[in-house]
Order: C-alpha cells, then structure tokens, then sequence
C-alpha cells in the first residue's frame, strides 16, 4: 500500500531507538493489532524492560510521497504518554503540524528534532486530546510545503481505544 518504505525512528528512551520501517518490521515483535494500529515492540541495547509503542504509518491519499509515522508511547518512569508524528524531511518546520479529528481543529505541534529519514514532532497525550482520539473516527494531520500549502494526512482512528488499552 505505501509508494516507498518509511523508516521512523521512536525514541523510546534516552538512547534507546527502535527503527521500524512502514509495512514491515525489522527491529521488535507486532505484539498486537487493533484496527488500524499495531504495538511493536522491542527490548532495546541496555535496557532491562521490553518497550512497546502503539503505531500506524500513513501516505497523503493525493501524494503518496508524503507519509507520516504516528506513534504513541508511555515514557520510561510511566508517568505519561506521548503522541509522537515523524514526518519526511522537506516539510516546512515553522509552522508545525496541524490536527484534526473528526473536522474539528485540535491544534498544532511543533517539531522538536530531525534525524536522516525525517521530522518528529511530539506532545504529551493529556486526557483531553486522549479522549478526542479515542471518541473519533479519524484524524488528518496537515504538514506544510509552503506557509500557505498545507497537506492533509488521514489517520483511521479505527481501533485505537482498544490499541492504547493494550499498550503496556
């Protein structure tokens, strides 16, 4: 289904990371599917404990260049969870990452960090935007070329209360 493989890379913890390409996984065991999210997950180098993220890749449905990564994950001490979008280099930086859920503006991210194969940008899942995820039915992340040239990503919310019910 995706034009070209996407790698991500999910910081799972300080210097811990675990690459997965879209459509496949080298690094870490699909431990589950719900829907349209898997949890992978993954014993990293140095690490006593398996680390899991619960994860969807997707493509611009006009422009299957443009694909995103969406990632969400506990942090290590377990004290909170973050939605984590790693979007393909070239796109505009400044003004972040736009979200959507069922056609209601949620907001902005802005990206924090780049690494070869893309961009992530990253917010705590408070409950609000965690309730608003699991209520709707799907979401569209919007990245930008130009200032006035967003892009619009469908995300299928399709099993992700029951995915982040899952996820350890």
């Amino acid at each position: 289904m995706l034009a070209r493989t996407l790698f991500i890379a999910i910081s799972m913890s300080l210097g811990a990371l675990l690459t997965v390409p879209a459509g496949a996984q080298q690094n870490g065991t699909v431990r589950s599917t719900h829907g349209a999210w898997s949890i992978i997950c993954d014993a990293p180098a140095g690490s006593p404990s398996e680390q899991c993220a619960l994860i969807q890749n997707v493509v611009a449905e006009d422009r299957p260049e443009i694909g995103l990564s969406v990632v969400v994950l506990r942090t290590a001490d377990n004290k909170a969870e973050i939605l984590r979008v790693l979007a393909p280099l070239g796109v505009l930086l400044p003004n972040g990452l736009g979200l959507n859920v069922d056609g209601k503006d949620i907001g902005r991210a802005y990206f924090v960090r780049c690494f070869q194969d893309g961009c992530y940008a990253e917010v705590i899942l408070e409950k609000q935007l965690l309730e608003t995820m699991k209520g709707g039915s799907s979401a569209t992340f919007i990245v930008f070329q130009t200032p006035e040239e967003g892009i619009g990503i469908p995300v299928d919310l399709t099993g992700f209360p029951e995915g982040f019910a899952e996820l350890p």
